[in-house]
């Protein structure tokens, strides 16, 4: 059994209206200098098998494919 991190966070220059919320509610619960905050998602996956070349290869394909908006966000894998 393999386990991996997968982590889809927007693209640099990409607005994050969610990010700018999120920090404004820091702010207002009087957490200060926080300069700015970006929001992403985080998926953990388990995949049978212990080949990890071969499942850091199909991470890759499924973050192409669903996991992320390759237009707008960037991706990284991770086998933990």
């Amino acid at each position: 059994m393999i386990k991996a991190r997968v982590t889809v966070t927007l693209k640099n220059g990409v607005l994050d209206p969610q990010g700018k919320a999120i920090g404004g509610a820091l702010a207002a619960l009087g957490f200060a200098g926080v300069d700015s905050v970006r929001q992403g998602k985080v998926f953990d996956l388990e995949l049978e098998g212990s080949d990890k070349v071969k499942a850091e290869t199909e991470l890759k394909a499924m973050c192409e494919k669903l996991l992320a908006n390759t237009v707008i966000e960037d991706y990284s894998v991770a086998i933990i």
